[in-house]
């Protein structure tokens, strides 16, 4: 065909004397190289153009056969992210959208019919015909937006169920001595510091003249005699710890085994108490098997051996903590000081720190006293021990328990199986956990 564009089928464009070609019928293009384009193929080239086919070439352009509303050739959507709302539409068949935005690209051409040579755009002759079925990809997208709110609605339940961790210290924030803006900075402090009062676990093997019976006794004994002198709780924790880190490091005969408890509960005592028992009181009570000189010569040699520290972090000071985040009440408050008390004087709880011995009592009372294990994500936050690592020293402690009443060291089961300490010896050991 004379004149045709291979580029352009259908697109007939007579050749004029200047070299130039007609478009559909307007005026003639001068210079060679500027052949003009339908608007519609120009339009296919723009970035942004319409995202539906919407120019008609009327301009003797197209054949009827070729026609954008030609049912074998229905418009077909731009691919654009798949949206819920659109995939709606595709799916309902409703084409009113489309002609919707198809107006809207109408307007976005105001002077389309302002140039001869500039294709119009009829949009009332535009009809979007045929009856389409949902594509593949569409129904592949919402099976997946489905199972995407099934997850959301699973996780918002799991949300929902999830035990939620309690603010502990909401109760002291008008209090000025709860120091609610530093109690975490402070137990990060002691978690971190605990090792420091830690001593080895087989330390004893070092000493050539006493044994972990021996130290075990003294340590039963002095549970009374702190009893007896009506003594701060602090007091006696400090003085175990005083004993051990002394005989790590110093060998210490047998006849003066009993001196350095007397005296490690003096230092004790000078650190943590108001008013402090004098050295003859302690005499007193041991018999008077030894001096004055003796035990301040004995007070001397182990602030020296231990370097003058006594501020380290005791299993106390972290069950107050624990306790406070378990929501304890009395019963499993002087319950879970009686199973830590237990563990003051065997030698083999040792291996474990002290952060560790009090999250193991609280959770051994409460299982003792709910006969189910119990430890909430509250206590587990604070104490920084899941369930599964208590558990070695919880069945320790429930040993320790069994035997409390029927062993040679019951001074601990007598001073809680009176009614200041709520008889709390009296409860039955939770054997269960013997078993997990």
């Amino acid at each position: 065909m004379v004149g045709s564009n291979e580029n352009y089928p259908g697109l007939i464009r007579p050749p004029t004397a200047q070299g130039g070609f007609r478009a559909g019928g307007g005026k003639f293009a001068t210079g060679t190289g500027q052949n003009r384009r339908a608007l519609s193929t120009i339009n296919r080239n723009i970035i942004g153009a319409p995202p539906y086919p919407c120019a008609v070439n009327k301009r003797g352009g197209l054949p009827e056969k070729n026609a954008i509303s030609d049912k074998n050739h229905p418009p077909f959507p731009v691919h654009r992210p798949i949206t819920r709302k659109f995939a709606a539409q595709i799916a309902t068949k409703q084409q009113k959208p489309v002609l919707e935005e198809t107006k809207l690209v109408a307007k976005s051409f105001p002077n389309a019919s302002e140039s001869e040579d500039s294709a119009t755009i009829d949009v009332d002759e535009y009809n979007v015909t045929g009856d389409f079925s949902v594509p593949m990809f569409v129904q592949h997208t919402e099976a997946m937006l489905e199972e995407i709110d099934r997850m959301d609605e699973e996780v918002e339940m799991e949300d929902l169920n999830e035990e939620p961790i309690m603010d502990i210290d909401s109760a002291d924030k008008k209090n000025p001595l709860a120091v609610v803006e530093y109690i975490d900075d402070i137990y990060a402090y002691y978690k971190k510091a605990e090792s420091s009062s830690c001593v080895p676990p087989n330390y004893m093997a070092h000493q050539y003249d006493i044994n972990e019976r021996m130290r075990g006794i003294l340590i039963d004994w002095l549970i009374e005699v702190h009893y007896k002198f009506e003594l701060m709780e602090e007091t006696l924790y400090l003085t175990v710890n005083l004993i051990d880190r002394f005989l790590a490091l110093q060998s210490v005969a047998r006849k003066k085994l009993q001196l350095v408890g007397v005296t490690a509960m003096l230092l004790a005592c000078k650190y943590e108490e108001v008013s402090v028992p004098v050295v003859e009181d302690l005499i007193l009570i041991s018999d008077k098997a030894y001096t004055r000189k003796e035990v301040l010569d004995m007070e001397k040699l182990m602030v020296n051996t231990l370097q003058f520290n006594l501020s380290v972090p005791t299993p106390y000071v972290f069950m107050k903590r624990f306790l406070k985040a378990a929501q304890s009440d009395k019963q499993l408050e002087l319950l879970s000081f009686f199973i830590i008390e237990l563990c003051l004087v065997e030698y083999e709880t040792l291996k474990f720190p002290p952060s560790l011995l009090a999250a193991a009592a609280i959770f051994t009372a409460q299982c003792t006293l709910s006969g189910l294990k119990q430890w909430s994500k509250t206590s587990q936050r604070h104490a920084n021990y899941p369930e599964n690592q208590l558990l070695e020293c919880s069945k320790l402690m429930v040993t320790f328990h069994q035997k409390a009443v029927s062993g040679k060291l019951t001074g601990v089961h007598r001073k809680y199986s009176t009614s200041k300490f709520g008889y709390a010896a009296r409860s039955e050991p939770a054997h269960f956990l013997l078993e997990c």
